[in-house]
């Protein structure tokens, strides 16, 4: 496992939020415009590119602009980095476990 903390951390900051988790859940549908997004949720602007800047730094969500407008989307390859990275950070090495199991004997 790559040992990039702070890297690691961003992804995990982008789902520590009930506002980035309703917009991760917006953006399952589809590239969405700041626009929409704005609409869908109760926040003002600036909250929204708040929480936006910190998917994007995660990798977890792309953004592209046209003209005056930002649009966003679920990075296919930040998604499937995140789940990888979850599973690696819980998985239990059994070899382990059987190693201090056999030292508690």
């Amino acid at each position: 496992m790559n040992n990039n903390h702070a890297q690691n951390a961003k992804i995990f900051k982008a789902f520590c939020d009930e506002n980035r988790l309703q917009i991760l859940e917006l953006l399952q549908n589809g590239e969405r415009c700041a626009c929409i997004l704005l609409e869908k949720l109760n926040i003002c602007q600036s909250t929204l590119s708040h929480h936006m800047r910190i998917l994007v730094q995660s990798g977890v969500v792309n953004a592209r602009n046209e003209g005056k407008w930002t649009y966003y989307s679920i990075s296919p390859q930040g998604a499937q980095h995140a789940e990888s990275l979850l599973a690696k950070l819980t998985n239990v090495y059994s070899n382990e476990r059987d190693n201090c199991d056999e030292n508690t004997k």
